[in-house]
């Protein structure tokens, strides 16, 4: 058998899109909680982490760093409690090859699969659980276990060797996302990273980043990346 490789996989725009309705949500929970949503409307959310929006859009509209941070566990509760009752499926997509990649690489022993996303767990598991994801990943790092999406990467691997009883090395993890926040986090770290034109950020701007790999959606990473190859070696049926 092969040796055991651990994948890293964003969220938003890498699994799923939740479309529209995340946004009002958030900003309805600042506007509660600080009395002001901010630049909520045109601050772009990709690639970061969710105390990382809320500081930067109340910093911005003046509100003190100390504040925001007092306040925002009750932002937190207030947005993830919201979240869960309001999510719509119907107003999701789950991305093309998420459903059929996932299945055939959790039959892998070669493989783990795990979260690295900048969601709050709560936030994160709402999102997958419209298409059953959660079953693919036992464990991960989220939004709210460091406030900057790089981070966050120690504490993937952290839990990584608690969970499985492996320290992965950087040459053993591959991160599998969408923006230049995933690119830049891999780069932080000696990690190799693949990137999915799926989200709002175009290919271009990717590779221009330095992606290791840039494909059109996660069915196109199976071509791309050996790793994700079907029957590899080490693969479950060998």
């Amino acid at each position: 058998m092969s040796a055991l490789r651990l994948l890293l996989f964003d969220i938003d725009g890498t699994l799923v899109n939740c479309g529209a309705q995340i946004r009002p949500l958030f900003a309805a929970a600042l506007r509660e909680v600080y009395g002001t949503a901010g630049g909520c409307d045109t601050y772009s959310f990709v690639g970061r982490t969710d105390p990382e929006i809320v500081l930067e859009l109340m910093t911005a509209a003046g509100v003190a760093a100390e504040e925001v941070a007092a306040r925002l566990p009750r932002m937190r509760d207030l947005y993830l409690g919201r979240l869960a009752a309001a999510l719509d499926r119907d107003a999701m997509c789950l991305l093309p090859g998420v459903a059929e990649i996932l299945a055939d690489l959790s039959n892998r022993r070669d493989l783990a699969l795990a979260l690295l996303t900048g969601n709050w767990e709560g936030g994160a598991r709402a999102k997958l659980a419209p298409f059953d994801l959660n079953r693919f990943f036992a464990f991960g790092a989220f939004g709210g276990d460091a406030g900057r999406r790089s981070d966050l990467l120690p504490i993937a691997l952290s839990r990584a060797e608690q969970s499985l009883g492996k320290l992965f090395q950087p040459a053993e993890t591959l991160i599998i996302g969408d923006s230049i926040h995933d690119v830049a986090c891999g780069h932080d770290h000696g990690i190799a990273v693949l990137a999915v034109a799926t989200g709002r950020t175009p290919a271009a701007a990717l590779r221009a980043a330095g992606a290791d790999w840039v494909v059109p959606d996660l069915l196109a990473a199976r071509e791309a990346h050996p790793w994700l190859a079907g029957r590899l070696q080490g693969n479950a049926g060998e």
